[in-house]
C-alpha cells in the first residue's frame, strides 16, 4: 500500500527524529517546498556544544520543569528551528513550503506533536504555509499557518487552543 504524501513525509521526519539528543523526547522535522525536501532538523544542542546525552543529564528534568515550559533553560534547539536554520545555512528558501513534524516520547512512543509558541512564531515569520504534525495514534493533523495568524489577530496567542505541553499539565 502506497502511503499518502503527508504520511510519506512524516515517515521521513520520524527517521530524522532518531538523531535527537534530548532526554525527554525525539522530534524530527522536514521542510518541503514544491514536493522537494529542502531541509531537515532534529532536537539537539547548538553545533559544537555538549548535548544532554553527552552530559548525561537534562537540566530541565533536574529542575522539575514541566513539559511545555521554560524553554530558555533547555540546551536543545527545537527540530523546527533547526530545519529553518539549516535551510538558511544552505541558501534554500522555505517561503511557501510545508513543515512536517514527527514526535515521540523518551520511551519511543509516538506523541501528539505540535510546535511550541516560539517555534510557531518562527514558522509564521519564515512564510511557511502548513504544519503537518504526527499524532499518537499514527495519524496526523494539518494546520494552516494563515489560521494561526487570523486567530492571533482576534485573540491573544496564549488563548490558542493548540498548545504544546497543554495535555501534560
Amino acid at each position: 500500500m502506497r502511503p499518502h504524501k503527508n504520511q510519506y513525509y512524516l515517515n521521513i521526519a520520524q527517521q530524522v527524529a532518531q538523531r535527537s539528543t534530548c532526554y525527554r523526547a525525539k522530534f524530527g522535522t522536514i521542510i518541503v517546498r514544491d514536493d522537494v525536501i529542502i531541509s531537515t532538523g532534529y532536537v539537539g544542542a547548538p553545533r559544537g556544544t555538549k548535548d544532554c546525552i553527552e552530559r548525561k543529564n537534562c537540566l530541565r528534568e533536574e529542575l522539575s520543569i514541566p513539559s511545555g515550559e521554560r524553554y530558555e533553560l533547555c540546551r536543545s534547539v527545537h527540530a523546527e528551528q533547526n530545519a529553518i536554520i539549516n535551510a538558511a545555512r544552505s541558501g534554500s528558501s522555505v517561503f511557501n513550503g510545508d513543515i512536517f513534524l514527527y514526535g515521540e516520547d523518551k520511551n519511543g512512543r509516538s506523541n501528539d506533536a505540535f510546535p511550541c509558541f516560539i517555534c510557531k512564531k518562527m514558522i509564521i515569520n519564515a512564510g511557511l504555509n502548513r504544519v503537518i504534525c504526527s499524532t499518537k495514534n499514527g495519524g496526523y493533523n494539518i494546520f494552516n499557518i494563515k489560521d494561526w495568524i487570523e486567530d492571533w489577530q482576534n485573540r491573544d496567542l496564549l488563548d490558542d487552543k493548540h498548545q504544546y505541553g497543554k495535555d501534560k499539565k
